[in-house]
């Protein structure tokens, strides 16, 4: 069955109170990040690991503007929950529909990739994040491994949008860089049956092609 989207889920999102404040202490800004752990700023000099729970899971996507990006490994983010919603209550133009997010939720999860990365990919990962415009805030969390080891990334968090679906094409690059990175197959189920919109249209002919290439690579593997 098809994961729906309460009524409440259309209400605007913000996170700059309470719930805001119970996240930082989760997975605090990155300007204020100082953690223990394998530390993301100590890791060996022009290179970064960074968590993607959303498009980023796909390679083909994250190669789009971050060509340094290397698969690491498969990851949890433990007591966070996925969401979509409209950044700032503004339907992206690239997707046409919610894009991914996510908040606290005791004993939830939220099952990612880590890419290590090189840092002359970091301005270009804000700008695909829109940082510069409030989109999203960059945070630093604490992440383990299927082997058990705990890692420090950066990753990215709405704090201000509303509650919305993603599009059809925005849910398969999801699913595919799920797929292609052998995230849990339980968790894999529940991407799967969230429900997108209702939108019959395309997207850039830029996206269009992530997803075909990632569906061949699939296909060949």
């Amino acid at each position: 069955m098809d994961q729906k989207f309460p009524e409440e889920h259309t209400k605007p999102v913000n996170h700059a109170g309470p719930t805001q404040r119970s996240q930082v202490r989760a997975g605090v800004r990155w300007d204020m990040a100082n953690s223990g752990g394998e530390d993301l700023r100590s890791q060996e000099g022009e290179s970064f690991l960074y968590f993607a729970y959303g498009s980023n899971l796909l390679t083909e996507r994250i190669h789009l503007r971050n060509p340094s990006a290397v698969f690491c490994s498969v990851a949890r983010l433990q007591d966070f929950k996925l969401d979509f919603g409209n950044p700032q209550g503004k339907t992206s133009e690239t997707w046409h529909g919610g894009i991914a997010t996510i908040f606290e939720s005791p004993g939830d999860e939220v099952w990612g990739v880590v890419w290590k990365m090189n840092k002359s990919n970091l301005s270009s990962l804000d700008k695909q994040e829109g940082v510069k415009s409030g989109m999203y805030v960059p945070i630093e969390v604490n992440v383990s491994t299927q082997e058990g080891k705990e890692i420090t990334c950066r990753s990215y968090q709405m704090t201000n949008y509303e509650r919305a679906p993603p599009s059809p094409q925005y849910k398969k690059v999801i699913c595919l860089g799920a797929k292609e990175n052998g995230l849990p197959l339980e968790y894999q189920k529940k991407l799967n049956a969230t429900e997108p919109n209702d939108y019959k249209g395309k997207v850039s002919e830029e996206i269009e092609d992530v997803i075909k290439r990632g569906k061949q690579k699939l296909i060949r593997t």
